[in-house]
């Protein structure tokens, strides 16, 4: 081969490092113009519609699809397909988000007066502060890269990686303006693995009612045991004559209490064999709440509570099944 294994790994090497250097000198350089861009985001009674073309168009609905996901309606509008009629779903309460490293493609800047028309206000990603673009957006956010990376400098790579970082910059600080909770973002993901770690709780997963396994101080192992088999769970309650949980008898108990006691083991009191104090959790806690507290604490089963009292038990086998562990 005309270039060494080594060779082609420092070239991917430096293709990194100057990309890193790009965005490094941008966030140096970085200025008010960013909070001013997403305060106009945040007061938009509209959509947030994404205009890109090419390589800059790839990277623009890739910001289109961040700040939907963050609670900001946004769509991404093809600078080319705008011109055939697509240009009819923009709205005067819109503001137009233009991705664009020249800001000078015709696609680009046929589009401008249709927007200034419409009455759109117009935000600028370009790396050309003085192209037709910046001079007719409301906003220029600067995306001028030294180095594209590429050995050609023909190739788009550091100008949309920048771009790319821009774009998520925005949408952090539109973020943190909406004040967005965990609880709000789960919104937004409903299905999937992230959906459901944010959105099930302990009460949607638990058993509850005729499932759950209760005994009360006072009754023999072998009583307990009964109660364990017939609902499923390796573990049952333990309450007080006021139902107040007072312990959990597990499995596991009972394997240490028969290497100690052999079978006489079946006749002991239930609170004399059962793990006093256990792990609890509240039915509203998330669900992946739950996993991390039996993680930390190696057990498998958990209990949850109302004013002292079991509502509920939840297995490590139930979240595996429901994908939160």
């Amino acid at each position: 081969m005309k270039h060494s294994d080594e060779e082609l790994l420092n070239a991917a090497k430096k293709l990194m490092l100057t990309e890193a250097d790009e965005i490094l000198n941008a966030s140096k350089n970085l200025d008010f113009e960013i909070v001013k861009a997403a305060k106009l985001i945040y007061s938009c009674q509209g959509r947030v519609v994404v205009v890109g073309l090419g390589k800059s168009g790839h990277v623009g609905r890739k910001i289109s699809a961040t700040l939907a996901s963050l609670g900001t309606p946004s769509f991404f509008l093809h600078a080319a397909e705008a011109s055939h009629g697509d240009l009819g779903m923009v709205r005067s309460e819109d503001v137009g988000l233009f991705v664009s490293n020249s800001g000078a493609s015709s696609e680009i800047v046929s589009l401008l007066p249709n927007f200034s028309r419409i009455g759109a206000k117009m935000i600028a990603i370009t790396g050309a502060k003085d192209s037709p673009l910046a001079k007719h957006s409301d906003i220029v956010l600067n995306a001028h890269v030294e180095n594209e990376g590429d050995p050609l400098q023909l190739a788009p790579m550091s100008s949309a990686t920048l771009e790319l970082v821009i774009g998520d910059a925005l949408a952090v600080v539109i973020e943190i303006l909406r004040e967005l909770k965990r609880e709000d973002f789960a919104m937004f993901h409903p299905g999937g693995t992230l959906g459901r770690k944010l959105l099930t709780r302990v009460k949607d997963v638990m058993g509850s009612g005729e499932q759950l396994p209760i005994v009360k101080e006072g009754v023999t192992v072998k009583d307990a045991l009964f109660v364990i088999t017939g609902k499923g769970y390796g573990a049952t309650c333990v309450v007080d004559e006021n139902d107040n949980l007072t312990g959990i008898f597990t499995d596991g108990d009972l394997r240490r209490l028969m290497e100690k006691s052999g079978t006489d083991s079946f006749n002991t009191k239930i609170e004399n064999a059962m793990t006093k104090k256990p792990k609890t959790i509240s039915q509203n806690s998330l669900a992946a709440e739950a996993v991390r507290i039996m993680e930390k604490n190696e057990i498998s089963v958990l209990i949850a509570t109302e004013n002292k009292k079991p509502v509920g038990i939840i297995h490590i086998h139930e979240l595996l099944k429901a994908g939160i562990a």
